[in-house]
């Protein structure tokens, strides 16, 4: 009987340094994947505020669309009373509504619009911010709170958030 011819695997001559390349090669593409991966969900995110803040931009307009005898528009300001303080109005000529949102504050404050003669930013800055220091002073409920938020605007609501909205 034939023996069978010995099979053997001879070494392939290694390099010394190609162990550390396979390494570095390794935690280059996982740095790589997890950097897509980043960018593909902050993309994401950043999509998805679009598109929310394209809904509520759309919301509005459906509100400011259904009724309006001045305009069916919605102003927004920013005023400067000051140092360290500051406010957010909102003149929503839909619902005849006028929002202040002083900064810092812990409420927004409504006041109805005339619609034959809208009040200035001046007129609003000195009622409403005036009202609002005295009150906040004389630690004084003159300012009756709003019940009904259905009342308010989109732009009005998300203005004031989760914030106390009174009448001013």
């Amino acid at each position: 009987m034939e023996r069978p011819p010995v099979y053997s695997e001879l070494p392939i001559p290694s390099i010394p340094c190609l162990g550390g390349v396979k390494k570095l090669v390794c935690v280059v593409l996982v740095v790589v994947v997890l950097v897509l991966v980043l960018v593909g969900v902050l993309l994401m995110g950043l999509h998805m505020s679009q598109k929310h803040t394209e809904t509520i931009f759309q919301m509005s307009l459906q509100d400011g669309s259904s009724t309006g005898a001045h305009g069916t528009g919605v102003a927004t300001f920013h005023l400067d009373t000051g140092i360290n303080s500051s406010a957010s109005v909102v003149y929503d000529y839909s619902k005849l509504l006028i929002g202040t949102r002083p900064r810092p504050g812990h409420a927004c404050y409504i006041t109805r619009m005339d619609p034959e003669q809208v009040q200035s930013l001046e007129t609003i800055a000195e009622s409403v911010l005036s009202k609002i220091t005295s009150d906040a002073s004389r630690q004084d409920d003159s300012m009756k709170p709003v019940t009904d938020r259905s009342l308010l605007g989109t732009t009005i609501k998300v203005l004031c958030g989760s914030l106390p909205v009174y009448w001013a």
